[in-house]
């Protein structure tokens, strides 16, 4: 199912001469991977200290944006710069998967709005990632099928946020968003799983 994903390379394209820069001055992808990992947990704090305060809210689709572009930074600084490593690819999965629950998780906190449900969002969003990389168990690939992938979710996250920091629409309508996120990121899984054995029943 298509997905954000499904862009990346144009994204990456647009980045690459950022990318070449960094690997000339010794900047590595684990260090990258890192930086996006301490600025995801700077917001995530800042939201979690000040729940439903403005300027944390607008700054979270700042910081996803950021993060979407360090973290293909530093993919190319580690395929095309000859840094890849096996710490740099556990690296990468498990500091993706505490940035989603460093920025997603205080929105538990929003007034009014079902702390439970933006619990489950989250763990489902965790679970989803979990699934494309059982897929290197069964034998397949890293799976990165949507709807709900990291960068889906980062936009329909920025967008919730831009949602909060207005006042618009008020805590139902959050609820409402978290829920169709939920519900995408289970047909996430589904796909994800499915995909990772139908990969490995045509090898």
């Amino acid at each position: 199912m298509a997905s954000l994903y499904d862009i990346k390379p144009m994204f990456q394209a647009r980045l690459r001469p950022v990318s070449q820069e960094l690997a000339t001055r010794g900047i590595t992808a684990n260090e990258v991977t890192l930086a996006a990992l301490v600025l995801s947990l700077a917001e995530g704090l800042l939201l979690w200290i000040f729940p439903g305060a403005v300027l944390p809210l607008l700054l979270l689709p700042i910081v996803l944006f950021a993060r979407m572009a360090l973290n293909a930074i530093d993919g190319m600084l580690a395929r095309e710069h000859g840094q890849a490593s096996r710490l740099g690819a556990l690296l990468n999965e498990i500091c993706d998967m505490a940035s989603d629950a460093a920025l997603y998780a205080p929105l538990a906190l929003l007034p009014g709005v079902s702390g439970g449900l933006a619990v489950i969002a989250v763990l489902i969003a965790l679970i989803a990632e979990g699934a494309g990389l059982a897929s290197l168990l069964a034998g397949g690939t890293r799976r990165y099928d949507g709807p709900m992938g990291k960068s889906d979710r980062a936009l329909a996250y920025a967008a919730l946020a831009l949602i909060a920091a207005s006042g618009l629409g008020g805590a139902l309508l959050i609820d409402l968003a978290l829920l169709a996120i939920a519900s995408l990121g289970i047909l996430t899984i589904f796909n994800r799983v499915r995909g990772a054995l139908e990969a490995a029943s045509g090898s």
